[in-house]
């Protein structure tokens, strides 16, 4: 299996990052520890956000305006907390997300192509 080579590209987005931290001279509170708490109380926001629905209730949010952008910002907020501790920890996303979908799919091979 040959993975494409890019699959994710979040230098921009890296880039906006440090940059809003360094103009709050945050980054003395970035540190993995610090991130990894932030990002998992943003998981469960997230997750709040599902609780208590049914799969079908939580599958309609995209047509409900205000649950559907409560959705994108706590999405968001995720993928930010995860990008900037990848950035801490000096992990490249891009290789790593490579790396593990070519692990997972010589683990779990399609159906008939072992």
């Amino acid at each position: 299996m040959t993975a494409p080579a890019v699959l994710l590209d979040a230098r921009g987005l890296i880039a906006a990052q440090r940059q809003f931290a360094a103009e709050r001279d945050w980054q003395r509170f970035h540190t993995p520890r610090n991130l990894m708490l932030a990002l998992t109380g943003e998981v469960g926001e997230l997750a709040e956000l599902f609780q208590w629905r049914t799969d079908a209730e939580a599958a309609a949010m995209a047509s409900e305006p205000q649950a559907f952008e409560r959705l994108q910002e706590e999405i968001a907020d995720v993928m930010m907390y995860l990008v900037r501790l990848a950035d801490v920890c000096g992990v490249d996303l891009d290789h790593a997300l490579q790396d593990k979908l070519h692990k997972n799919a010589l683990k779990y091979p399609a159906a008939g192509r072992e």
